[in-house]
């Protein structure tokens, strides 16, 4: 299975971040996401608001190297990742860590990799997500897609 990509289908609706609602499964591994739920973010609130969701990979048997990536979306880079309203746009981040200081790329700045053999894994990753505070824009539901990539 070396060099096997699959790809797993990540959105933002609405208000609300949403990381799956997909599965995808090829030879014998599955990959399923869960939601990450911004709910309603407040122009005036000084504070950044988090949130996490999850990324996980079930194969029977892995010996190689693996790594999971996550797209820029619709925004020109991965620093920051944007939500889009019509021209509005509203940014936010998907971090390996819960300090929010590895912005987890495609393949850069960072990405999930692991090695070592593993039989029956179910490896649950998570994702940790940030809207910065004092983003000035309009009222309204914001959406983005991003692609995750698990290459093993």
């Amino acid at each position: 299975m070396s060099g096997v990509r699959w790809l797993v289908s990540l959105s933002v609706l609405g208000a609300t971040l949403v990381i799956g609602g997909r599965s995808a499964s090829a030879q014998s591994c599955t990959f399923t996401t869960t939601s990450v739920a911004f709910g309603v973010y407040n122009v005036f609130d000084p504070t950044p608001l988090a949130s996490t969701g999850s990324a996980t990979y079930q194969c029977i048997w892995l010996a190689q190297p693996r790594t999971v990536y996550l797209s820029k979306g619709s925004a020109p880079s991965n620093e920051p990742r944007q939500m889009v309203n019509g021209a509005a746009r509203l940014s936010y981040n998907l971090y390996l860590d819960a300090a929010h200081t590895q912005i987890w790329g495609d393949p850069n700045p960072f990405s999930y990799s692991a090695s070592g053999f593993v039989l029956f894994p179910n490896v649950t990753l998570t994702v940790y997500a940030l809207i910065p505070a004092g983003q000035d824009v309009p009222t309204g539901s914001y959406s983005d897609s991003v692609v995750a990539t698990f290459n093993f």
